[in-house]
């Protein structure tokens, strides 16, 4: 009688993670939208980003400087854009070191300047 329920209790788990209809597997609930990460300091998308989030970071400037210390780092743009759920995607970051400008002319751009 145990085991009956074990197996029938194992199967129900099955169902429910693949979905009982059709076979397709069951989707994940959507995370909180990305926040707009423009002008913020670098280690603000580490510290607001799940754990699991891929961030990959690179130089704005074009000199492809490596990033050593994040906190003397701005975000210039990031991509996928604000708003947007993030999903199983990497998050990519422009940075400039705090106290450079911010490359280009777009309205993202002026606010990371302004920051």
């Amino acid at each position: 009688m145990k085991r009956a329920a074990t197996v029938t209790a194992g199967l129900t788990l099955a169902l429910t993670a693949v979905g009982a209809v059709g076979g397709t597997p069951a989707v994940a609930a959507a995370g909180p939208p990305l926040p707009d990460f423009t002008g913020k300091g670098l280690m603000t998308v580490f510290r607001t980003t799940d754990p699991g989030t891929k961030v990959e970071v690179r130089d704005a400037s074009g000199y492809g400087r490596t990033v050593l210390w994040p906190a003397n780092w701005k975000v210039c743009s990031q991509h996928p854009a604000p708003g947007m759920d993030i999903g199983d995607r990497t998050l990519s970051v422009d940075v400039m070191k705090k106290g450079e400008k911010c490359p280009g002319g777009s309205p993202a751009t002026r606010r990371a300047n302004d920051r």
